[in-house]
């Protein structure tokens, strides 16, 4: 049983300036929706942060969610949380993977996500890592963002864009180098 193994949990991250997550929650399971988010919030909070939910149908639209966020907010990082339970359709496999990719792609291109989008075989595993007092999915996803938010900060100033491309001033400041190698 996986609940029975130890393993290793960093220290919580610190920040010198307020922290400011989104978590972006499916419901489709609402027990196991709300064990995740009170383990989330109650780790967000015990590092000072400040938080904002947004709840969406499944856990497919999460990832968008995210992206939409990161385009028209001010986030610093975000939680997904969710939960899929295998059925009896390769329905299951399709969500698992494909939200999950999305959120890799995401973080791939610097936002700060931690994925707590749960991927079992039955309602027992589901539950047994939503609990908060047990296996704590939602709060190792909260502590996930905010270890990512503090390393970011620690690598320096955020970007606006999001991407592999540098910001239009990235742009100007090495042409004006280039320029004026005096600069």
């Amino acid at each position: 049983m996986a609940g029975a193994e130890k393993h290793y949990i960093m220290p919580r991250a610190e920040f010198d300036k307020p922290v400011k997550l989104a978590i972006v929650i499916s419901p489709y399971y609402k027990d196991i929706a709300d064990n995740m988010l009170a383990g989330a919030v109650a780790e967000i909070e015990a590092a000072g942060g400040t938080y904002d939910v947004v709840q969406v149908p499944g856990a497919l639209e999460i990832p968008t969610a995210i992206g939409i966020a990161e385009r028209m907010s001010n986030f610093d990082g975000y939680v997904a949380l969710g939960c899929v339970i295998r059925g009896e359709t390769t329905h299951y496999e399709t969500v698992c993977n494909d939200s999950s990719r999305a959120i890799q792609m995401l973080g791939l291109q610097g936002l700060c996500i931690g994925n707590g989008i749960l991927t079992v075989e039955n309602r027992t595993q589901a539950e047994v890592r939503a609990d908060p007092e047990d296996q704590n999915k939602g709060g190792g996803a909260a502590a996930a963002a905010l270890h990512l938010v503090a390393l970011g900060r620690k690598w320096g100033a955020q970007r606006k864009s999001v991407g592999f491309l540098p910001d239009a001033e990235e742009y100007k400041l090495a042409g004006e180098l280039k320029d004026n190698p005096t600069a």
